[in-house]
Formats: C-alpha cells, structure tokens, sequence
C-alpha cells in the first residue's frame, strides 16, 4: 500500500550567517558560516493535534511515520494513507491520515498525553505506561568488531549537514559488514533516528543482519525505537543510561556504547 504524500519538504537544512570572528589577538573580523535551521513541527493524526517537535526541516514524510512507529500509533506502514505537509508562517505542519482501524489506538494514547515532550517520557500519565514491556528483537546481528569500526570511520564523511554547521546528529543504517546504507540528520537525536526508520518502513529496507549507528547518547527511548524497528544492534557514539542498558538487555537488543576509533563498551547482556 503506498503512502500518498502531498507538499514536499524542504531541501534545506542550513542556512548562511553572518558572525564577527574575535581572536584572542584582538583581531576582529566578520565570518560566514552554514547554521542548521531548527524549526517546530506540529503532526497532526486524523485531524487531532498530537505534538509539536523541534527537528530540522526535511525528510518529514520520513519523520512522520518513524514517529507514528515510535508512538506504537500504527504497526507498519499499512496503516498510513497519506501525508500532507504544510509549510506555515512560523513552522511547518504535517497532516498524517491513518486508516480507520488505528483510530482507537490514537485516541487512546493522546488521552494518556499530558503534555508533548520529545523525550517521550513527560507525556505519559504512569510508569507502567512509560515503561510498557518491549517487544522481542527478533533478527539477528552478523557485524563483527571489524564491521563497526569500519561504520564509525565511514560516518563522518556521511553527515553532510553536520560538517556544515557543526550542530545535527545523525542515524545511519549500517550494513552486516559495516557499509554505511542510509544516513538520516536532524538537530534532534530522537528525530533523525525516526526519519531513518521511516525511510526504511516507505522504501521496505531491513536491517538484513546490520545495525543502526547514532552520534549521540544512548538513552533509554533511542533503545525502545530500536526494539520498536527490530533493529538487531544499536552502537552510539556517547554513553548510555542505566535505564538504557536495562530496557536493552529485556528485549534482546544487542547495545554497543561509546564506540570510537580506538574502543568501544559491550554492557552485559
């Protein structure tokens, strides 16, 4: 089933800008540079206001379905008919349609939605709601140590945006023998891991024994994403919380944390 997508997305993350270099000389002097453009996206579902996210303005019809999966609003991309985005004056506004059967999930959870947060912790009225068991990884990993160091060196030169400004995560897709297959970059962490798995839900790539690769922190909700996506492997760039290691290790999600050139950490499984 395709998705009909009205609107396009903007093909800019960046701007120029104008900044007055100072040196410790004393030498002033003026400067251009890219900065990442931040804008707040308001998604709608079936006409209910669901959340307004700070990310950057493109690739939202990825976005906008990797975020339905995170939320456990659909199952797969089945359940989306259509994606309307709407540049406004002050943001952008993406209209997402499910199908009918999905209805009683989504207002079932904007009624446990308090208050929107991109931690997507601070919207949920209990711990046992915050906290909802995961479901089991089901594939498998076959990248060895060799495939993600060979990632890790390989993403760099695949954050186009974030070589310009010096301000965006990014989510890769990572092949079983650490070939770098898809990148996703946004200024939030939460949001470039959704565009990639939505890219993924509307191309029907899979991980096919590979692993995701972030340039950030592992926080408990980027593992849960991951479960959500049954992504076999998770390596982040930065450290994990406890909460994070815990979450992994109940859904058999494979975590590798503060990978680098020189070493990376396995937690216990």
């Amino acid at each position: 089933m395709s998705i009909t997508v009205r609107g396009i997305s903007s093909d800019s993350a960046s701007q120029p800008i104008q900044f007055e270099r100072i040196q410790p000389d004393g030498l002033h002097r003026p400067q251009t540079r890219p900065v990442a453009i931040e804008r707040p996206i308001a998604i709608e579902f079936n006409g209910i206001g669901y959340a307004v996210m700070m990310a950057s303005p493109t690739d939202l019809e990825d976005f906008a379905v990797g975020f339905a999966l995170s939320e456990r609003l659909i199952t797969g991309v089945q359940d989306v008919v259509a994606i309307d985005h709407h540049p406004a004056e002050r943001g952008e506004i993406l209209r997402v349609t499910l199908v009918d059967a999905r209805t009683e999930t989504l207002l079932d959870r904007v009624r446990h939605r308090v208050s929107e947060s991109s931690c997507g912790l601070c919207g949920i009225e209990n711990l046992e709601q915050a906290l909802k068991p995961l479901p089991q990884v089901a594939s498998d990993a076959r990248a060895d140590d060799a495939a993600i160091f060979r990632a890790l060196s390989g993403l760099r030169d695949r954050q186009p945006l974030n070589r310009d400004t010096g301000a965006v995560h990014a989510a890769a897709r990572c092949g079983a023998d650490g070939q770098i297959l898809d990148v996703r970059e946004d200024v939030g962490r939460h949001n470039a891991f959704d565009k990639l798995i939505g890219a993924m839900r509307r191309t029907g790539a899979t991980w096919d024994g590979g692993f995701a690769l972030l340039s950030s922190r592992c926080s408990y909700e980027l593992v849960e994403k991951a479960a959500l996506a049954n992504c076999p492997m998770l390596v982040t760039i930065s450290a994990a919380t406890d909460l994070a290691i815990a979450r992994a290790q109940a859904c058999g999600l494979h975590l590798i944390v503060l990978a680098r050139a020189d070493a990376m950490l396995v937690p216990p499984r």
